[in-house]
């Protein structure tokens, strides 16, 4: 993979996301330079310390970091990891309030020291914040934009290549719409190399029902809760999937990715963030408006669409 050449990622947070978001991009040399800054000083210099102790093994060549937000200063892609995190049984709106108050106050002062990066926003409920985000900067949508469902995408992808008796990179299918409880398939394009899904048959693995893949999308909407249920939080894939955003946007890849940005005249959805194919370079993200959706799928964007809305106004 080629990089910006000199590239630097900043992960802003320092707990679980955070923290594996910066080893996996150590691990896939994902930037040259990867910084990990964050308020909690002893936090932030003790994982930096326990990374930096593993980087001659690492693809990237150095990690630094700590509570002051010089380190930030020339960052290329800024990901945002830091707030409050989800409790089991809490859904990712309920942690609206509390982590909207911390990107309304933080992203003027990153702005500050990297007013050239791509901010991307993983913190819960992302789509939300990045709305907020956009709104306090100014900055274009192309350039704060959430990580949305790119890891509810990779769930499915798993999910039905288990299913199908395939490799999950050649199950094309995508999870849209808000990271969280309104999202959904797009069924009506999703394929297993050419073959539409619900046409896919092997030795040993028959075709799948309408009801079994309404099934998986629901086991793929609520991963996230199990998860949480049994250790405490989500972190090694979304480590993994916020450091395959950055690599796309460093070495200006042009990949179609699921990616949140604020819509405008996307299919009539205006002033909300929600996930939609959209392809991820160096200038950012941009929606791919060709995109096609059935009937059916246009209906439950609108519906993500309004739910989010919603918090987004009470937030205001």
């Amino acid at each position: 993979m080629s990089v910006i050449e000199n590239s630097k990622l900043t992960v802003v947070g320092a707990g679980s996301v955070g923290a594996s978001t910066a080893y996996a991009a150590l691990i896939r040399a994902s930037a040259r330079h990867v910084a990990l800054y964050d308020i909690a000083t002893a936090k932030v210099e003790a994982e930096v310390l326990d990374l930096a102790h593993g980087t001659q093994f690492t693809g990237s060549s150095d990690i630094i970091g700590g509570s002051d937000i010089s380190v930030v200063e020339g960052s290329h892609v800024v990901v945002i990891t830091a707030g409050a995190k989800q409790k089991p049984g809490q859904s990712r709106i309920e942690l609206a309030t509390v982590n909207a108050g911390i990107v309304k106050t933080m992203m003027p002062q990153l702005l500050e020291v990297a007013p050239n990066a791509v901010y991307v926003i993983v913190t819960n409920p992302c789509d939300v914040l990045t709305v907020l985000g956009q709104e306090q900067t100014g900055l274009p949508p192309e350039r704060i934009f959430a990580s949305g469902t790119v890891l509810d995408t990779s769930r499915l992808r798993w999910k039905l290549g288990q299913r199908a008796g395939v490799s999950t990179s050649s199950v094309h299918a995508y999870i849209v719409g808000e990271h969280g409880d309104t999202e959904f398939p797009l069924w009506s394009k999703a394929t297993i190399g050419t073959v539409p899904i619900l046409e896919w048959e092997s030795d040993g693995h028959p075709r799948m029902s309408a009801d079994e893949l309404d099934a998986i999308a629901v086991d793929v909407r609520d991963a996230a809760y199990k998860v949480i249920q049994g250790k405490g939080a989500t972190n090694y894939a979304i480590g993994l999937s916020s450091a395959r955003i950055v690599e796309a946007i460093l070495g200006d890849e042009h990949a179609v990715m699921p990616v949140s940005t604020v819509l405008h005249d996307y299919h009539g959805i205006n002033g909300v963030a929600l996930s939609v194919p959209s392809v991820v370079s160096a200038s950012g993200a941009k929606p791919i408006r060709e995109a096609p959706f059935s009937p059916n799928e246009l209906a439950l964007l609108r519906r993500s669409a309004d739910a989010l809305r919603e918090v987004v106004t009470s937030l205001r």
